[in-house]
């Protein structure tokens, strides 16, 4: 069966840190997502390989997804040349997502500015049906982009409240990432202490934007339609 959203990242544990409330959200609403790992992390200070796969595969079961997979491209260098941009069409084509969530393509990890941009050249190549793959031609609605260490204004944001013990308990499946003060592997930005805290307090300023207690935010360059422009806005200005 075809999956609605299809979410394409960079790492293992970059999806679980920017939308895994919304992926929640569109679970328990009963549409079906996927996630894909662009690369293995094998590049990252902390854990191994074989071990962040672990914890990619707990996370996945954590949030719902339909699968998950890794097209291996190489961290630390995620290749965008043909061949790659061709595995993530094939990807595209074979799941039907109807929306795609990927990192936005400008950001102080140039992994995830590639996979931004090969994602985003790859949905709309999906589309031409004179390019042959193993399967036929299929193009997403829409491309929708997350913020992953630089913040960018969002154009929308998803109430993510109900759901944020799923997000947390997703986030803190990648314990080989984050912060143990047992630990004798180097320190690193998400190895900090107070890194997952700054991650929530992200989600916090993202709610305050909408007047709930957690929130996600999102890019995409055509706006999503607004059915009821009053109900869009309403509690924005508390006690009036």
């Amino acid at each position: 069966m075809p999956v609605d959203v299809l979410a394409i990242s960079a790492h293992p544990d970059d999806v679980e840190l920017t939308c895994g409330g919304t992926l929640a959200q569109l679970q328990a609403r009963g549409y079906r997502f996927g996630i894909v790992d662009l690369t293995r992390g094998e590049m990252g200070t902390r854990g191994t390989a074989e071990i962040r796969a672990a914890e990619a595969r707990r996370a996945a079961q954590i949030l719902g997804a339909q699968f998950r997979e890794s097209l291996d491209l190489g961290d630390g260098g995620l290749r965008q040349g043909r061949a790659e941009e061709l595995a993530v069409i094939d990807v595209i084509r074979r799941e039907k997502p109807r929306l795609l969530l990927t990192p936005y393509p400008d950001d102080r990890h140039p992994d995830h500015r590639r996979a931004g941009q090969l994602v985003t050249d790859a949905s709309y190549y999906a589309g031409l049906r004179r390019l042959e793959t193993a399967h036929p031609a299929h193009r997403p609605q829409q491309t929708v982009y997350f913020s992953t260490f630089d913040l960018q204004p969002p154009d929308f944001v998803v109430d993510v409240t109900p759901f944020i013990e799923t997000r947390r308990a997703a986030m803190r499946a990648f314990a080989s990432q984050f912060h143990d003060p047992g630990s004798a592997e180097p320190q690193t930005v998400l190895s900090q202490k107070d890194f997952l805290e700054a991650v929530e307090s992200r989600a916090r300023h993202y709610g305050l934007l909408i007047g709930v207690p957690f929130g996600e935010g999102f890019l995409s360059r055509r706006p999503p339609r607004v059915d009821d422009l009053v109900k869009a806005f309403e509690g924005f200005e508390p006690g009036f």
